[in-house]
């Protein structure tokens, strides 16, 4: 790792593993690299704390697919020394990727917002309210969204949508974010969105709806 200005992290979102990680990364990293986690939920100072690291953290939450999204989530700023700050601008800079500095909290910003729906499409359509593709379709032909929020969970992966959203409920026992019978149904199946080919809809080998 001689030579890099940055170590991004980007393992499942995972407290533990990602602490892991960063235990035993820290010390073999040079004092001026600045080094950033992938993680879209966790903040940051939990990462930091547990693995016991003497550098300082930052979150630095890309979108996927990276080539498409515009935009990256960075938090753990707030006490973070300007030469780590100034590093991570640069690496967004790099990417062409506008910054949105979010506080240190769990799901930052943007999962909590996109969660938020995507929980509250999924009640709606377990209590039968409407089909799932008429609640994507209200969100996308109603609202301009590209992609309705029971897709963008099948994109995600039904498995990290649980997992983002037990960490959350957890962490702030809001109960907006409290996992929806169907969520936990359709992991138990083994049905987890895109990359089992089901989820809130069917799949083909290229990710196309069916």
């Amino acid at each position: 790792m001689d030579g890099a200005d940055w170590v991004i992290e980007a393992l499942p979102e995972s407290l533990e593993v990602k602490a892991q990680a960063w235990e035993r990364l820290d010390s073999l990293l040079p004092c001026e690299v600045s080094r950033l986690t992938g993680t879209s939920s966790i903040p940051a100072a939990s990462i930091h704390s547990l693995s016991g690291m003497g550098s300082p953290l930052l979150a630095f939450h890309c979108f996927v697919p990276l080539e498409r999204m515009s935009i990256v989530e960075l938090a753990g700023t707030e006490k973070a020394p300007t030469m780590a700050l100034e590093k991570a601008l640069d690496l967004a800079a790099h990417l062409r990727k506008q910054v949105a500095i979010v506080a240190d909290q769990p799901g930052f910003a943007a999962a909590r917002m996109a969660l938020a729906q995507g929980l509250e499409a999924m009640r709606l359509l377990e209590s039968g309210v409407a089909s799932a593709e008429d609640l994507d379709a209200l969100l996308t032909q109603g609202y301009g969204h590209p992609i309705g929020p029971l897709a963008l969970s099948d994109r995600i992966g039904l498995d990290l949508r649980l997992t983002i959203t037990e960490q959350i409920f957890s962490s702030t026992g809001d109960p907006r974010f409290a996992p929806p019978g169907i969520l936990h149904r359709l992991v138990r199946q083994g049905r987890l969105g895109v990359k089992t080919g089901s989820g809130f809809f069917e799949w083909d080998a290229r990710g196309k709806r069916r």
